[in-house]
């Protein structure tokens, strides 16, 4: 298993763009939607494989196995690892990546913003990185 220090190493790459957003139909909104669903619910049944299904080509190349992945989400991504709440917000495009703001509760019941880059895969929408940010919604 990875140390932290290794998984530090590897987070800032999450972040690497990708390029050539094209526009997005309101189906491949949903679809993009229930791509991150889908990867929420594989957390909470502690299935990595789920999990790490949902990542882009990438990612999974950059952990090699479920377990490096979710070691890496488990220790730097506990909101989107076990979210109390969770609310999509909007989809944009931001210098050629396409993103998904997602406000989420974390277990601490801290709020966060996710933002997640997509990209379309042959068989569909896949997670190409994720970065936690500060909610943009004032505390309750």
């Amino acid at each position: 298993m990875p140390t932290r220090r290794q998984l530090l190493r590897l987070a800032p790459a999450l972040f690497i763009p990708a390029v050539n957003a094209q526009p997005v139909s309101a189906a491949d909104e949903a679809a993009i939607r229930r791509t991150i669903e889908a990867q929420i619910e594989a957390f909470r049944r502690n299935d990595d494989a789920a999990a790490f299904s949902h990542a882009s080509p990438m990612i999974q190349g950059m952990f090699g196995t479920a377990a490096n992945f979710m070691a890496m989400v488990r220790t730097l991504y506990a909101p989107v690892h076990r979210p109390r709440a969770v609310d999509f917000t909007d989809l944009v495009e931001e210098g050629g990546r396409l993103i998904q703001k997602v406000e989420l509760i974390g277990p601490d019941g801290a709020p966060a913003l996710a933002l997640y880059t997509m990209v379309r895969g042959p068989e569909g929408w896949l997670i190409d990185g994720c970065m936690l940010t500060a909610s943009e919604r004032p505390a309750a």
